[in-house]
Formats: C-alpha cells, sequence, structure tokens
C-alpha cells in the first residue's frame, strides 16, 4: 500500500518524466531526463551537456533534428554538475525556477506582476512562454531573452515601452554556452532621433554593421531581396524597433547564428537527404565588410589595389601610413569647410554605396529630399544627407555628423548619399548651379527692398494700400 502510495505521488509531481507534453503548471516539474514537447514536435526542452562538457544545462533544441542543435539555454554561466536539476513553477509568485545541488536556485525568471498561478508552454516556434492560468496573457517569453540563436518570427531590437533589448550572443566555445566575446545585436538612440541599425561587436568594438533600413532592405546588405527561403521585414516606430524574418515555407528548418570560432554571423539551413547544416550565407563576407577598415571618410572597393580610396574631395590624413596600407586614421578635406561660408557650399552624390555610421545622425521619415538638402546646408556640422526610405522616388531625411566611417563600394544595389563639399572642391555642373542658386538669391533679395521702399514711398505720397498687400504678400 505504502509503495503504491509513493509511485503515485511521483507520477503526479514528476508527471513530465511520463508523458509528452507541452505545458507544465505549479503541479508538475520537469527533472533531468524529462522533457517538454511543444505541440508539433518541432522542438523539444530538457536538460543538456554540450560538446565534451559534464555540466547540465537547461535548453531547447530541435526535435527533428539527429544531431542535436541548442537554440537556446537558460542557465548560460551557471551550469549544474550532476543530474539534480528540477525545473519547476513557484506557487507563491509565479515565477519558474530552475534548482540544482541542494535545491539552490541556479536560473529563475522575475515577474514585475505576480499573478496567483502560471503554467509554462514550449510552443512550436520554439518560444518558451510562462502564462497567467486564469486569462492565458504571456507574462514571460525566452524569445525576449536570446541565446545564439534567432528564429524564425523571433524578434531582434528593442521593446521601447519595456526596455527589452534582444540581442545574440555566442556561446564562449562548443563546450560552454556561456556568452563569448561576440555579440550581434540592433543599436538605436531614439533620444537623439539616431537613424537604427545592427551591429557585431567583439567585446566593446564594433566588428561588423549591417547598415541601416531603406525600406526594401539593409543598406550594406544588397544581396539581401526576395528570395524562396524566407521574408523579412524592420520595424521602427513609437513602439519597437526591429528585425524578423519568417520562412515560406514551414518544412523548411532555418536559424541564425552567432558563431564564437569562425567570428561570423550565418544563415543556416539543414539539408535532410545530407544529415547536415549548409550555410546559406554569412557576414562579414570580406575585407570590406570589417568595421572601419578605411577610416573615417574612406571608401572600401573590394577588387581595387589597395582596397581602400579617399571619397572624392578628401585626402590620406597621413599619406605615408597610407602608402604601407595603415588606413586607420582615415581621410581629411582637402579643403577645410567654413561656416561662414557654408551656403556656398554645396554637395556631390555618391551612388552604390554602403550608407555611413549612423551613430551621429538625425532622422525625419516624413520629410522630403529637398527639405533634407536645405535642412543640412543650414547646419554647418551636417556632413551628408540623403532619403531614408529610397522606396518609389524616395521619402524621409537623415543627415550625419562629423567623420563619414565605414563606407563600401557596391557594384550594384548600393545606395545614394550626398556629401557636402565647399565651393571650390564641386565640379563645374555643380559649381554653376550653386551660382546661379546664389545670383537668384541675391536677385530676389534686392527685388524685395527695391519693392518695399517704392510701395512704402508709393504709400506715403498717394496712401495706396495695394503695394503693402503686394509686400506682405511678397515676404509670406
Amino acid at each position: 500500500m505504502w509503495a503504491f502510495t509513493i509511485i503515485l505521488v511521483l507520477s503526479h509531481f514528476n508527471a513530465a518524466s511520463f508523458a509528452v507534453i507541452d505545458t507544465i503548471n505549479g503541479l508538475h516539474a520537469i527533472n533531468d531526463g524529462a522533457k517538454l514537447v511543444s505541440e508539433g514536435a518541432s522542438f523539444e526542452l530538457g536538460f543538456f551537456s554540450p560538446g565534451n562538457s559534464k555540466n547540465r544545462y537547461l535548453g531547447i533544441w530541435y526535435k527533428n533534428v539527429p544531431v542535436r542543435t541548442v537554440v537556446w539555454v537558460a542557465n548560460r554561466c551557471s551550469p549544474i554538475n550532476d543530474s539534480s536539476g528540477l525545473l519547476k513553477i513557484n506557487n507563491s509568485n509565479g515565477n519558474v525556477m530552475l534548482l540544482g545541488q541542494n535545491k539552490s536556485v541556479v536560473w529563475s525568471t522575475s515577474l514585475l506582476k505576480q499573478p496567483l498561478k502560471t503554467k509554462l508552454q514550449l510552443l512550436e516556434s520554439g518560444d518558451l512562454v510562462l502564462r497567467d492560468e486564469n486569462s492565458n496573457a504571456i507574462l514571460w517569453r525566452s524569445f525576449d531573452y536570446p541565446s545564439d540563436t534567432l528564429l524564425p518570427d523571433m524578434k531582434m531590437g528593442w521593446d521601447l515601452r519595456t526596455g527589452v533589448k534582444r540581442r545574440l550572443s555566442a556561446w564562449r566555445s562548443s563546450d560552454d554556452p556561456c556568452p563569448g566575446d561576440f555579440t550581434y545585436g540592433i543599436e538605436f538612440n531614439p533620444k537623439l532621433h539616431s537613424f537604427p541599425e545592427a551591429y557585431i561587436r567583439k567585446g566593446t568594438a564594433k566588428f561588423y554593421r549591417t547598415g541601416p533600413w531603406n525600406g526594401l532592405r539593409l543598406s550594406g546588405s544588397p544581396e539581401l531581396r526576395p528570395n524562396p527561403l524566407y521574408d523579412f521585414n524592420f520595424v521602427l516606430n513609437d513602439d519597437e524597433v526591429y528585425y524578423v524574418y519568417g520562412l515560406k515555407n514551414k518544412s523548411v528548418i532555418s536559424r541564425i547564428v552567432m558563431n564564437q570560432t569562425t567570428s561570423i554571423r550565418e544563415r543556416l539551413t539543414w539539408i535532410e537527404a545530407e544529415q547536415t547544416w549548409r550555410r546559406y550565407s554569412s557576414v562579414p563576407r570580406d575585407d570590406c565588410d570589417f568595421y572601419g577598415v578605411c577610416g573615417g571618410n574612406g571608401n572600401c572597393i573590394i577588387g581595387d589595389n589597395p582596397i581602400c580610396q579617399c571619397l572624392k574631395g578628401f585626402k590620406p590624413k597621413f599619406q605615408e601610413k597610407w602608402n604601407n596600407m595603415d588606413w586607420s586614421h582615415g581621410c581629411v578635406r582637402n579643403v577645410p569647410l567654413s561656416c561662414v561660408d557654408r551656403y556656398k557650399d554645396g554637395f556631390l552624390k555618391f551612388s552604390g554605396v554602403k550608407l555611413p555610421d549612423t551613430t551621429n545622425t538625425w532622422l525625419n521619415k516624413k520629410m522630403n529630399l529637398k527639405d533634407c538638402k536645405a535642412i543640412c546646408l543650414n547646419n554647418c556640422s551636417c556632413m551628408a544627407y540623403t532619403n531614408s526610405d529610397i522606396r518609389g522616388d524616395g521619402s524621409g531625411c537623415v543627415i550625419w555628423f562629423g567623420d563619414l566611417i565605414d563606407i563600401r563600394q557596391f557594384p550594384s544595389g548600393g545606395q545614394d548619399i550626398y556629401i557636402r563639399m565647399p565651393y571650390s572642391e564641386l565640379g563645374k555642373s555643380e559649381r554653376k548651379v550653386r551660382v546661379t542658386l546664389i545670383v537668384v538669391a541675391a536677385i530676389g533679395g534686392v527685388s524685395g527692398i527695391l519693392l518695399l521702399i517704392y510701395c512704402f514711398y508709393t504709400r506715403r505720397r498717394k496712401g495706396d494700400g495695394f503695394c503693402l498687400s503686394a509686400s506682405v504678400t511678397f515676404l509670406d
């Protein structure tokens, strides 16, 4: 009788050990050896040991891929060194807890609001969600706390309402899921109206950047275009800024992963016939993809010898170092800009480029290109401008301040940018346009003054109100 009672209690407490389920509540737990399986059996949650390590981690992996491929880890830097791991819900506050030796907490969620009852569910998307049992509302999700993998329909970016930042971080090694040096995420400063883009960083240093979203694709990824494998989108509004992709064929298995060993971010696709992961794409692609390889105001052209050239109107800051292929100091202007003469400045159009680093930018999504040029010309700190969205005839305005960093030339698919130049550095056609505009502005100004003087004297002599109305119309 006692043996039967003990078996009944254990089976009730560890129901997950004896059945294939996708959800547990406060009455159940997952021990080392038990699993949660998503409804369509695409993903599995359980304990595992990576590579040659004997440490135990709680993770999520593809169920139908024979080569165990972990896409998320809970206790990345807090391994359990035996099989004592236990995943359960704390019935006093609704949080999920991962317990190790001596029932010590090695990982847990931290809900701001504490409902009476919660349940934990592994979704078919690979997302692990904690729900309110009464309302079924999602209170916490693993997709908000990525490891090294970006799955389909998983957002990489910021929730500006909650402050949650979703970015990838590579495993330290195949034996250790603790974050290594490489991270990948969107950087954005909403207070400065800056133009968001995604960066790979090695430690704190920028290693690679995607270029900003231009309405069709990322500026530094001209190959990112409609394809048979996946759709993609970039969202920027008052609430969120994020990149997301979705698979067109749900039977295809594909993921984006940060790889510490190869120092790349790669898209991998599972090839069932070969029983292997095949690389679909990766970055950095070549020497011009490494961040700032040509320094400030330099242009990287893969295939040229050397690959780094100064932009037109610029020269190497240190010619001898430049000749020795040390391009890190970049380029400076042939003729310095003068704030006093800023209205004489013009702009040279550079086509087919990866837009410069957007850290020091200002963005207005409603302004047209003509007004964007005027704003830039009026501010002597503005170095360049272009449309933020290139769809159709173009829309939006983004302007750059300071040195233009990490530009590269593409043979096709790049973007236009208009870079400020002093009058003497403009070509003949550009100088002619500037002269015409200055002359027209001068004539307009002189004509206005003469009209006002004429109206003033005419009104005094005849009391005629026509000139007054005409002068007001002119000034408006």
